[in-house]
């Protein structure tokens, strides 16, 4: 079974995926990661030289290229699901989660980590709570088209709600 993680940034899905694949007794793939591999360039590098809508074609291709009967963890960025078809496209593949979590800690996360994040690498802490806002205002409606919402579940909880899932 493909299983998508998906929901806003810092919201714990490559942390939720690495866990989450020894228990299920799958592989994972962080799509950030892979395509950096790929590139030979880090995120933040892509979008510098490349471009964001090159980086959201890398994403596309490669859920495109994915069979819905492969059994591997997705962990995605935080914006594959609001591009061109990719929601409806891995709701058809698989199994998709979003991890619907909370605000706070959400943010605590990407302040620990912005630098690495181009969206909001020069972003004050109160510029960075209203970009969550917003951002995550116009993407709730592709996230809430994920087949299960787990808001703050830990991995234990999200591998049982799997498994009842699949029954």
């Amino acid at each position: 079974m493909l299983i998508f993680l998906i929901g806003f940034m810092g919201c714990g899905k490559s942390y939720v995926a690495r866990n989450l694949a020894p228990i299920l007794e799958i592989d994972y793939v962080d799509l950030d990661k892979l395509i950096e591999e790929k590139e030979q360039l880090t995120v933040k590098e892509i979008f510098e030289q490349k471009g964001e809508n090159y980086f959201r074609e890398k994403e596309k291709e490669f859920i495109e290229q994915l069979e819905p009967t492969e059994n591997l963890i997705v962990s995605t960025g935080g914006g594959a699901p609001c591009f061109f078809n990719n929601m409806q496209l891995m709701n058809e593949k698989g199994l998709t989660i979003y991890l619907n979590r909370n605000k706070e800690k959400t943010i605590w996360r990407l302040l620990k980590g912005q630098y690495k994040r181009p969206l909001i690498a020069n972003l004050s802490a109160e510029e960075l709570e209203k970009f969550y806002d917003e951002k995550l205002s116009s993407r709730k409606q592709y996230y809430e088209q994920a087949k299960l919402h787990v808001g703050d579940a830990d991995v234990e909880e999200i591998a049982d709600l799997i498994r009842t899932y699949k029954k």
